[in-house]
């Protein structure tokens, strides 16, 4: 067990943390992304460090970079040149969690984890941690003794907020901790008093929520008058306003996440320029010590499931006992999808894997979009083997693009799925062996007893199960969700049927049409989510009453079939 060092820490050089995590890790997305996700997105961490290590060059600051375990893993290069650049990398757990999400064995192995992939990429020792989600508050400090065991000389994890600590008024400025295995220094971020309670001031989100008359002034009183250094930082994705806008989380999670991005590097230059800085472990007077060579990047290791993956997740690619895959083709409709589709890309790498006991081809479909999807679609797609990209010159809605979709397919067994993932295409593997001899379509189903729901605003749930009642009483076939697009389709059973409808209203025709024709439906439980980028293009009101005319065109369908049998 090592044990801090007790030296008079060097003073008036005020302390910089850079916290090394990508936009789509943080806190405030966590409602709408699982750690299970993370593969699926487009990384931006290379970038957005290269930005704050050339930020801090043109300084001539040296920080103390808190990173995830995870990125060491997946992108040891950008570790590698945070230390060859001559900072301190030290551990900010290895995936996003909270101290709450973790009994004591649990937070444990993830501080062993996160260090080990953290000194293989960085080639430095890690001596300093900084909890990802949350802080410690004065019933978590048992973790600083665990880390204190675990050979950390320092922690950053605690937030003076409010009433908090209030007894311990020492915590708000560095200190050392005596817990039962031994001594750690914390080093709090920096708070003021105001009217008796202790408002953060030090950097991150506090930095762009806060009038800046407030923060500047309060700072500046800092700087004069307390002899404790000032405890600041900023996270490496706060200097990219271009990230991707993950809209469905909700507005005040996105408030925390975007507001004044734009603005986030001016704020960081003005205190930069202003005062002087330094790392943790210089302040500690901590040698750097080195161990042994970061080997050259490796593959990156597949995800490893949590407790908080859905049952759709993959855990393991099945590995196919035969070389004759059945061949499927999965229908892709895209209409001004630009945002989403380096996402789609990941998953659908993934899904390939995965579903390795079938030879896929996959089938873009731009619908007349007005963005830069069908560039897109060309930069990621285009030129591969298993992938076709069609157009249609003018949008005709996404019943339309499948359609399409299945005209160009040559394979009997089609899917079609989602381009925004609101359906995990993982789910195909349960769904495909659905399509028996007798079965003409498989349709995802949200709404079946053992489906799920999650992020999607509640009244377009109640819409959706008052349509899908409406259509048990008209059509034969029974099911929980009739208006889902994630399907797998008989070629042959549908490629011919008379749809009418080009939208969201052909979806359900397709199952209409098929009813009254005596053909065969399946329903799978499956998982729905709120879409991560841009915006849902159906028009409620309309697609409203036109599925009330499509009920009734069907029930006349109906009548007539009977009329002529009897």
């Amino acid at each position: 067990m090592s044990e801090a060092p007790i030296v008079p820490p060097r003073p008036r050089e005020h302390l910089l943390a850079v916290i090394l995590e990508d936009y789509f890790q943080v806190a405030s997305l966590k409602s709408v992304v699982r750690t299970g996700q993370w593969h699926r997105f487009e990384t931006r961490v290379e970038r957005n460090t290269l930005d704050a290590l050339e930020l801090l060059d043109e300084f001539g600051i040296k920080a103390t970079f808190f990173v995830l375990g995870w990125i060491a893993d997946e992108v040891p290069e950008v570790v590698r040149e945070v230390a060859r650049r001559g900072h301190e990398v030290a551990s900010k757990g290895y995936y996003h969690r909270s101290l709450q999400q973790l009994d004591e064995s649990e937070f444990r192995s993830d501080l062993a984890r996160s260090r080990e992939a953290l000194e293989t990429a960085s080639g430095q020792r890690v001596r300093g941690y900084r909890i990802a989600h949350s802080w410690l508050g004065p019933q978590d400090l048992w973790a600083l003794d665990v880390l204190a065991d675990e050979g950390f000389l320092y922690d950053s994890s605690i937030r003076p907020l409010f009433r908090g600590f209030s007894d311990e008024p020492w915590r708000r400025f560095p200190h050392l901790h005596r817990g039962e295995t031994g001594t750690i220094w914390e080093i709090p971020i920096s708070a003021v008093r105001l009217a008796g309670w202790s408002i953060p001031i030090s950097g991150g989100n506090y930095l762009r929520q806060l009038p800046q008359w407030f923060v500047r002034r309060a700072i500046d009183h800092w700087d004069r008058g307390h002899e404790a250094p000032l405890a600041f930082y900023f996270h490496v994705w706060e200097l990219d306003p271009d990230q991707p806008r993950i809209n469905a989380a909700p507005l005040h999670e996105r408030v925390r996440q975007y507001r004044n991005l734009d603005r986030m590097e001016r704020f960081v230059r003005y205190y930069l320029s202003r005062y002087r800085f330094q790392g943790f472990g210089e302040y500690l007077r901590l040698d750097r010590e080195e161990v042994s060579p970061a080997p050259e990047p490796r593959t990156a290791a597949p995800a490893i499931p949590l407790p908080e993956q859905s049952p759709s997740d993959p855990v393991s690619a099945p590995t196919s006992a035969t070389t004759d895959r059945t061949p499927v083709s999965v229908v892709i409709p895209c209409y001004n999808e630009e945002l989403i589709l380096p996402y789609l890309a990941n998953t659908l790498r993934s899904v390939t894997a995965v579903l390795n006991q079938y030879d896929l081809g996959f089938i873009f479909v731009d619908d007349g979009s007005l963005d830069g999807t069908a560039a897109t679609l060309d930069s990621l797609f285009g030129g591969r083997s298993d992938c076709a990209i069609l157009h249609h010159d003018q949008n005709q809605g996404v019943a339309a693009a499948i359609q399409t979709g299945l005209s160009h397919a040559r394979t009997e067994v089609v899917c079609s799925i989602d381009c925004d993932c609101t359906y995990d295409p993982h789910q195909l593997q349960v769904m495909i062996p659905m399509l028996r001899d007798n079965m003409d379509i498989v349709t995802a189903s949200p709404y079946h007893p053992a489906g799920q729901v999650r992020n999607v605003p509640w009244w377009r749930l109640f819409l959706s199960r008052r349509l899908s009642q409406l259509y048990r009483l008209v059509l034969r076939h029974k099911i929980a969700t009739y208006t889902s697009c994630f399907r797998v389709y008989r070629r042959s059973a549908v490629v011919t049927l008379p749809v009418r409808e080009g939208g969201f209203l052909g979806v359900a025709e397709v199952l209409g049409l098929l009813d009254l024709q005596g053909g065969q439906i399946a329903e799978c439980p499956a998982v729905l989510e709120a879409r991560l980028f841009g915006q849902s293009k159906m028009k409620v009101l309309s697609t409203i009453f036109g599925h009330l005319r499509l009920l009734v065109r069907l029930a006349s369908s109906k009548a007539r079939q009977a009329q002529r049998l009897r």
